[in-house]
């Protein structure tokens, strides 16, 4: 999170853990809609892992991306595609990793209006432009993805060696 960005009062951290389970569980949501789901459009970047969790747990095979971005977050705000895909079909999931104010989940509901499109996370403004969802947070909350943090190994000598070496851990 930005540090300047006042819009966020609370973060949401999600572990790899967490995230895993949430895409089952809107992959069970979406299997109760239909089974007969031809392929999945991950929304760039942040769709990416949740699309890959998704495919795998419905036996989707067909897998493609669609690439919207920001000019940059502290200017203009304005948005463009930078690669757009074709195919519109009821039988498609558009799969993102959050819809937050809906800039680019209306973008992306305007190239491929028949879809469906589905979501892990979803904030107040952006909730309209989805079909299904698994856990809402408030429109000011930061949700912090394993991505975007980083967990490190960190090796550390065992006790038993630090004392056999003279080094007092």
């Amino acid at each position: 999170m930005k540090e300047t960005d006042s819009r966020y009062k609370k973060t949401y951290p999600v572990s790899w853990s967490q995230l895993h389970n949430d895409c089952r569980a809107l992959a069970w949501r979406l299997l109760e809609l239909r089974t007969d789901w031809e392929r999945i459009i991950a929304i760039a970047r942040g769709g990416l892992v949740p699309a890959a969790i998704i495919a795998r747990e419905l036996d989707i095979h067909f897998i493609d991306t669609v690439c919207v971005s920001s000019y940059t977050v502290r200017a203009q705000g304005g948005f463009r595609v930078i690669k757009n895909v074709a195919g519109d079909s009821k039988r498609t999931l558009i799969i993102d990793d959050l819809v937050d104010t809906g800039k680019t989940a209306r973008i992306v509901r305007e190239m491929l209006p028949l879809s469906h499109f589905a979501t892990v996370y979803a904030k107040p403004d952006g909730r309209p432009l989805t079909d299904t969802y698994v856990t809402e947070v408030s429109q000011e909350t930061w949700i912090l993805f394993p991505w975007d943090s980083e967990p490190q190994y960190q090796y550390i000598d065992p006790i038993a060696d630090l004392s056999r070496n003279g080094r007092k851990g």
